[in-house]
Protein backbone atom coordinates (compact mmCIF):
# COMPACT_ATOMS: atom_id res chain seq x y z
CA UNK A 1 0.00 0.00 0.00
CA UNK A 2 1.21 3.37 -0.59
CA UNK A 3 1.78 5.45 2.57
CA UNK A 4 2.39 8.93 3.78
CA UNK A 5 5.83 10.19 3.30
CA UNK A 6 6.90 13.39 5.68
CA UNK A 7 9.78 15.38 4.98
CA UNK A 8 9.10 17.44 8.09
CA UNK A 9 8.85 15.60 10.94
CA UNK A 10 10.77 18.03 12.79
CA UNK A 11 8.85 21.27 11.37
CA UNK A 12 11.28 23.66 9.94
CA UNK A 13 14.51 22.60 11.93
CA UNK A 14 15.65 20.56 9.50
CA UNK A 15 15.23 22.23 6.30
CA UNK A 16 16.87 25.98 7.64
CA UNK A 17 19.86 24.00 9.29
CA UNK A 18 20.23 22.04 6.09
CA UNK A 19 20.14 25.22 4.22
CA UNK A 20 22.87 26.68 6.38
CA UNK A 21 25.11 23.53 6.21
CA UNK A 22 24.84 23.96 2.07
CA UNK A 23 25.50 28.19 2.48
CA UNK A 24 28.77 27.26 4.59
CA UNK A 25 29.70 24.67 2.06
CA UNK A 26 29.49 26.50 -0.40
CA UNK A 27 30.84 29.63 1.19
CA UNK A 28 33.87 27.89 2.06
CA UNK A 29 34.42 26.03 -1.05
CA UNK A 30 33.76 29.09 -3.78
CA UNK A 31 36.35 31.08 -1.68
CA UNK A 32 38.85 28.90 -1.39
CA UNK A 33 38.14 28.44 -5.86
CA UNK A 34 38.79 32.01 -6.29
CA UNK A 35 41.80 32.19 -4.35
CA UNK A 36 43.84 28.85 -6.53
CA UNK A 37 42.49 30.89 -9.80
CA UNK A 38 44.10 33.88 -8.36
CA UNK A 39 47.40 32.40 -7.33
CA UNK A 40 50.80 30.64 -8.71
CA UNK A 41 50.11 27.32 -10.31
CA UNK A 42 52.06 25.31 -7.22
CA UNK A 43 49.64 26.38 -4.92
CA UNK A 44 46.62 25.87 -6.52
CA UNK A 45 45.68 22.03 -6.54
CA UNK A 46 45.92 22.53 -2.83
CA UNK A 47 43.40 25.33 -2.76
CA UNK A 48 41.13 23.60 -5.13
CA UNK A 49 41.50 20.14 -2.84
CA UNK A 50 40.23 22.42 -0.06
CA UNK A 51 37.09 23.45 -1.76
CA UNK A 52 36.56 20.31 -3.03
CA UNK A 53 36.13 19.03 0.34
CA UNK A 54 34.34 21.82 1.68
CA UNK A 55 31.71 21.89 -0.91
CA UNK A 56 31.45 18.60 -1.13
CA UNK A 57 31.06 17.87 2.96
CA UNK A 58 28.44 20.76 3.04
CA UNK A 59 26.00 19.50 0.48
CA UNK A 60 26.82 15.42 2.34
CA UNK A 61 25.95 17.12 5.49
CA UNK A 62 22.84 19.28 4.16
CA UNK A 63 21.11 15.93 2.57
CA UNK A 64 21.36 13.96 5.95
CA UNK A 65 20.45 16.45 8.16
CA UNK A 66 17.49 16.99 6.11
CA UNK A 67 16.83 13.38 5.79
CA UNK A 68 16.91 13.38 9.79
CA UNK A 69 13.51 14.86 9.87
CA UNK A 70 12.25 12.19 6.74
CA UNK A 71 9.59 9.84 8.12
CA UNK A 72 7.56 7.37 6.07
CA UNK A 73 4.28 6.02 7.54
CA UNK A 74 4.23 2.66 8.94
CA UNK A 75 8.01 1.52 8.73
CA UNK A 76 10.91 2.63 10.21
CA UNK A 77 13.80 4.05 7.95
CA UNK A 78 17.47 2.40 8.25
CA UNK A 79 20.26 3.41 6.85
CA UNK A 80 23.36 1.45 5.34
CA UNK A 81 26.68 2.30 6.31
CA UNK A 82 28.96 1.46 3.13
CA UNK A 83 26.08 3.23 0.45
CA UNK A 84 26.16 6.03 2.91
CA UNK A 85 29.94 6.30 2.90
CA UNK A 86 30.15 6.27 -1.29
CA UNK A 87 27.41 8.76 -1.43
CA UNK A 88 29.90 11.03 0.25
CA UNK A 89 33.16 10.08 -2.03
CA UNK A 90 30.94 10.18 -5.17
CA UNK A 91 29.90 14.19 -4.03
CA UNK A 92 33.76 14.92 -3.28
CA UNK A 93 35.26 12.39 -6.59
CA UNK A 94 32.64 14.53 -8.68
CA UNK A 95 32.43 17.93 -7.74
CA UNK A 96 36.56 18.22 -7.21
CA UNK A 97 36.73 17.52 -11.51
CA UNK A 98 34.79 20.40 -12.08
CA UNK A 99 36.13 22.25 -9.97
CA UNK A 100 39.27 21.55 -11.09
CA UNK A 101 38.16 22.27 -14.66
CA UNK A 102 37.18 25.88 -13.69
CA UNK A 103 39.78 26.33 -11.67
CA UNK A 104 42.77 25.52 -14.61
CA UNK A 105 40.76 26.46 -17.61
CA UNK A 106 38.63 29.59 -16.14
CA UNK A 107 35.26 30.38 -15.60
CA UNK A 108 33.86 31.14 -19.02
CA UNK A 109 32.76 29.05 -22.46
CA UNK A 110 33.38 25.14 -22.50
CA UNK A 111 35.27 24.95 -19.58
CA UNK A 112 32.35 26.42 -17.17
CA UNK A 113 29.52 24.26 -19.04
CA UNK A 114 31.56 21.13 -18.25
CA UNK A 115 32.64 21.77 -15.10
CA UNK A 116 29.34 23.14 -14.15
CA UNK A 117 27.61 19.97 -15.40
CA UNK A 118 29.97 17.50 -14.09
CA UNK A 119 29.58 19.17 -10.51
CA UNK A 120 25.79 19.29 -10.74
CA UNK A 121 25.55 15.56 -11.33
CA UNK A 122 28.19 15.00 -8.70
CA UNK A 123 25.27 17.01 -6.32
CA UNK A 124 22.30 14.59 -8.07
CA UNK A 125 24.34 11.46 -7.52
CA UNK A 126 25.21 12.23 -4.09
CA UNK A 127 21.39 12.43 -3.37
CA UNK A 128 19.98 9.78 -5.00
CA UNK A 129 22.73 7.25 -4.01
CA UNK A 130 22.14 8.75 -0.31
CA UNK A 131 18.42 7.66 -1.12
CA UNK A 132 19.61 4.39 -2.30
CA UNK A 133 21.19 3.64 1.41
CA UNK A 134 17.70 3.87 2.64
CA UNK A 135 16.27 0.34 3.95
CA UNK A 136 12.79 0.10 5.01
CA UNK A 137 9.92 -1.88 4.62
CA UNK A 138 8.98 -1.08 1.59
CA UNK A 139 9.49 0.23 -2.24
CA UNK A 140 10.83 3.19 -3.50
CA UNK A 141 9.07 4.51 -6.86
CA UNK A 142 10.70 8.06 -8.72
CA UNK A 143 8.46 9.82 -10.33
CA UNK A 144 10.92 10.59 -13.27
CA UNK A 145 10.04 14.09 -14.85
CA UNK A 146 10.37 15.45 -11.31
CA UNK A 147 14.08 13.89 -10.84
CA UNK A 148 14.84 15.51 -14.35
CA UNK A 149 14.00 18.65 -13.13
CA UNK A 150 16.19 17.98 -9.56
CA UNK A 151 19.09 17.30 -11.96
CA UNK A 152 18.50 20.23 -13.98
CA UNK A 153 18.24 22.44 -10.67
CA UNK A 154 21.61 20.82 -9.66
CA UNK A 155 23.16 21.84 -12.53
CA UNK A 156 22.30 25.38 -12.42
CA UNK A 157 23.11 25.67 -9.57
CA UNK A 158 26.61 24.08 -9.69
CA UNK A 159 27.42 26.34 -13.22
CA UNK A 160 26.67 29.96 -11.53
CA UNK A 161 28.34 29.15 -8.29
CA UNK A 162 31.40 28.39 -10.66
CA UNK A 163 31.18 30.91 -12.90
CA UNK A 164 30.65 33.37 -9.26
CA UNK A 165 33.72 31.76 -7.93
CA UNK A 166 35.60 32.89 -11.39
CA UNK A 167 34.55 36.71 -11.04
CA UNK A 168 37.11 37.55 -7.92
CA UNK A 169 34.72 40.86 -6.89
CA UNK A 170 35.30 40.33 -3.29
CA UNK A 171 33.76 38.77 -0.15
CA UNK A 172 30.32 39.82 -0.34
CA UNK A 173 30.04 38.77 -4.06
CA UNK A 174 31.24 35.42 -2.67
CA UNK A 175 28.52 34.87 0.25
CA UNK A 176 25.52 36.03 -1.99
CA UNK A 177 26.58 33.29 -4.19
CA UNK A 178 27.04 30.48 -1.97
CA UNK A 179 23.30 31.99 -0.19
CA UNK A 180 22.11 31.38 -3.68
CA UNK A 181 24.11 27.93 -4.31
CA UNK A 182 22.72 26.37 -0.77
CA UNK A 183 19.05 27.86 -1.62
CA UNK A 184 19.14 25.67 -4.75
CA UNK A 185 21.40 22.77 -3.55
CA UNK A 186 18.45 22.52 -0.72
CA UNK A 187 15.55 23.03 -3.49
CA UNK A 188 17.16 19.94 -5.47
CA UNK A 189 16.92 18.22 -2.47
CA UNK A 190 13.28 18.95 -1.74
CA UNK A 191 12.65 18.57 -5.41
CA UNK A 192 14.01 15.07 -5.60
CA UNK A 193 12.18 14.12 -2.68
CA UNK A 194 8.79 14.73 -3.79
CA UNK A 195 9.75 12.71 -6.87
CA UNK A 196 9.57 10.01 -4.30
CA UNK A 197 6.36 7.83 -3.62
CA UNK A 198 6.60 4.87 -0.79
CA UNK A 199 5.14 2.07 -0.94
CA UNK A 200 4.82 -0.05 2.81
CA UNK A 201 4.21 -4.22 2.54
CA UNK A 202 3.34 -4.22 6.27
CA UNK A 203 5.02 -7.07 7.31
CA UNK A 204 8.29 -6.66 8.97
CA UNK A 205 11.30 -4.18 10.01
CA UNK A 206 13.89 -3.25 7.73
CA UNK A 207 16.37 -6.64 7.36
CA UNK A 208 19.67 -4.34 6.93
CA UNK A 209 20.88 -1.13 7.92
CA UNK A 210 20.61 1.39 11.04
CA UNK A 211 18.67 3.54 12.29
CA UNK A 212 19.70 7.34 11.61
CA UNK A 213 19.93 8.74 14.88
CA UNK A 214 22.54 6.10 15.52
CA UNK A 215 24.25 5.93 12.38
CA UNK A 216 23.69 9.62 11.01
CA UNK A 217 24.70 11.59 13.68
CA UNK A 218 28.12 10.09 14.44
CA UNK A 219 29.38 9.99 10.62
CA UNK A 220 27.99 14.30 10.44
CA UNK A 221 30.91 14.81 13.25
CA UNK A 222 34.17 14.35 10.71
CA UNK A 223 32.37 16.39 8.03
CA UNK A 224 31.43 19.34 10.52
CA UNK A 225 34.99 19.16 11.76
CA UNK A 226 36.31 19.65 8.27
CA UNK A 227 34.25 22.48 7.61
CA UNK A 228 35.05 23.92 11.08
CA UNK A 229 39.18 23.54 9.75
CA UNK A 230 38.36 24.88 6.01
CA UNK A 231 37.00 27.90 7.77
CA UNK A 232 39.65 28.74 10.37
CA UNK A 233 42.49 28.44 7.01
CA UNK A 234 39.77 31.09 5.23
CA UNK A 235 39.44 33.15 7.73
CA UNK A 236 43.74 33.81 8.62
CA UNK A 237 44.00 34.02 4.78
CA UNK A 238 44.11 37.59 4.16
CA UNK A 239 43.22 37.42 0.52
CA UNK A 240 40.32 35.15 0.99
CA UNK A 241 38.60 37.24 3.10
CA UNK A 242 39.30 40.67 1.17
CA UNK A 243 39.14 38.97 -2.27
CA UNK A 244 41.50 41.11 -3.86
CA UNK A 245 43.30 40.01 -6.87
CA UNK A 246 46.68 38.64 -6.58
CA UNK A 247 49.12 39.12 -9.20
CA UNK A 248 50.59 35.43 -10.07
CA UNK A 249 54.41 35.57 -10.38
CA UNK A 250 55.64 35.48 -13.65
CA UNK A 251 57.03 32.09 -15.43
CA UNK A 252 60.65 31.65 -15.59
CA UNK A 253 61.18 30.21 -19.20
CA UNK A 254 64.53 29.63 -20.88
CA UNK A 255 65.52 32.82 -22.78
CA UNK A 256 62.53 35.10 -21.57
CA UNK A 257 63.51 37.56 -18.24
CA UNK A 258 61.82 37.16 -15.07
CA UNK A 259 60.84 40.67 -15.37
CA UNK A 260 60.27 43.14 -18.42
CA UNK A 261 63.47 45.54 -18.83
CA UNK A 262 63.11 48.82 -16.66
CA UNK A 263 63.52 51.77 -19.13
CA UNK A 264 64.57 55.38 -18.03
CA UNK A 265 62.45 58.11 -18.89
CA UNK A 266 63.97 60.28 -21.86
CA UNK A 267 64.95 63.02 -19.08
CA UNK A 268 67.43 60.44 -17.33
CA UNK A 269 69.17 59.47 -20.51
CA UNK A 270 72.81 59.66 -21.23
CA UNK A 271 73.82 62.92 -23.00
CA UNK A 272 74.67 60.65 -26.42
CA UNK A 273 71.28 59.65 -26.53
CA UNK A 274 69.40 62.16 -26.67
CA UNK A 275 69.65 62.24 -30.46
CA UNK A 276 72.12 64.63 -32.98
CA UNK A 277 73.52 67.49 -31.53
CA UNK A 278 73.72 70.49 -33.43
CA UNK A 279 77.38 72.01 -33.99
CA UNK A 280 77.40 75.92 -34.86
CA UNK A 281 79.75 76.79 -36.67
CA UNK A 282 81.72 79.86 -35.47
CA UNK A 283 82.31 82.56 -37.65
CA UNK A 284 84.46 86.25 -37.41
CA UNK A 285 82.08 88.70 -36.76
CA UNK A 286 83.23 92.11 -39.33
CA UNK A 287 83.98 95.24 -37.57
Amino acid sequence: MESTVDGFSYGLVTPLVAYLMACLGGALGLRCTTRAMADARRRRPAWLALGTAAIGSGIWTMHFIAMMGFAVEGTPIHYDRAMTFASLAVAVVMVGMGIFIVGYWGASGTALFTGGTVTGLGIASMHYLGMAGMSLDGRLEYDVPTVAVSVAIAMAAATAALWAAGQSRGFLWSVGASLVMGLAVTGMHYTGMAALDVHVHGTSEPATGEPATALLGPMMVGPLAFLVLAGIVVIFDPLVVAGGPAAAPAERRPGVPARPPVHSSPARRAPHARGPVEHRSRTPQRR
